[in-house]
């Protein structure tokens, strides 16, 4: 295996261009023109407030497919669409409930999450915008024909949140075979993806980070992706990592976080990523467009 790591970084070095394969799924992977897949980052979380429905809304009247969220669990059992494990930077929180600092998601119930102003924080146009449960989110990802990178977000915290999130998309049907190409789950921990992997082996799924090259053969066996930040990343790497085949028999790709101006989005297309995750998708698209 690493005989053929070398012979990978060697080409790539040599041509100096991207390679270009086939995916687990056709739509997570660079199109035909070879240009990376473009995934707005919490929506498009540039033009309006992150992880809600108004943020994937404006992605799709961008133009963009691919959007990406953040789940976590409320204290009874409901999964929502939010970043932090706090409710306090998106949420007006501390004005509804001043007196239960830390204010965690976690020791919130959904109901109070419901009344919480998620988005005028980001503008004053945005006043009243709530924070999503998952069950709406993937509701209006369907109105919208978009699809979806899903990231288990703080799994350590909500014990048994794999299970519940395939449930759910089971449920909302996104685990048929017409939508299994719509969706990727990822993580940052290795385990729940592992488990996601072991319950579901259809799904897409993906590891973020940066994992040595010399670990690449274990993830490799549960999932189909490697998604690092823009701040590790090199055209060794990229090459590296599409050297492995992943759990589904197809080569390791690669989705790169987060990119939000036309240099760095050519860079990392030099790379030759599979997919560039941003909070400015049109920024990027135009840069790309412009090579």
């Amino acid at each position: 295996m690493h005989a053929r790591v070398v012979v990978a970084v060697t080409a790539v070095a040599a041509l100096g261009i991207a390679a270009v394969l086939l995916s687990p799924s056709s739509d997570a992977r660079a199109g035909d023109s070879g240009e990376p897949t473009v995934i707005a980052h919490r929506g498009a979380s540039a033009y309006a407030p992150e992880n809600t429905l108004a943020s994937i809304d404006k992605a799709a009247q961008l133009g963009f497919t691919w959007v990406e969220n953040d789940v976590q669990r409320t204290k009874d059992g409901e999964l929502v669409v939010i970043h932090d494990d706090s409710l306090n930077r998106t949420t007006n929180v501390e004005q509804v409930f001043p007196g239960r600092a830390p204010w965690k998601v976690k020791d919130f119930t959904a109901a109070e999450i419901a009344r919480l102003d998620a988005g005028s924080w980001y503008s004053p146009a945005y006043t009243g915008t709530r924070v999503p449960t998952l069950t709406q989110y993937m509701r209006r990802i369907e109105h919208n024909h978009e699809k979806l990178l899903l990231e288990v977000k703080n799994p350590e915290l909500y014990p048994g949140m794999e299970q519940q999130i395939l449930k759910l998309l089971g449920n909302e049907g996104w685990l048929d075979q017409d939508h299994l190409g719509r969706l990727i789950v990822q993580s940052f921990s290795a385990d729940s993806i592992r488990t996601v992997h072991e319950l579901k082996p259809a799904v897409t799924t993906a590891l973020l980070g940066s994992p040595k090259v010399a670990q690449l053969h274990q993830y490799a066996r549960f999932t189909d992706l490697v998604n690092p930040s823009t701040g590790s990343l090199s055209l060794g790497y990229v090459a590296a990592v599409h050297a492995f085949k992943g759990a589904h028999g197809k080569r390791l790709g690669v989705f790169a976080w987060t990119v939000n101006d036309a240099a760095a989005a050519r860079r990392v297309a030099s790379y030759g990523v599979d997919g560039i995750i941003t909070n400015k998708p049109d920024v990027v698209r135009e840069a790309l467009g412009s090579d």
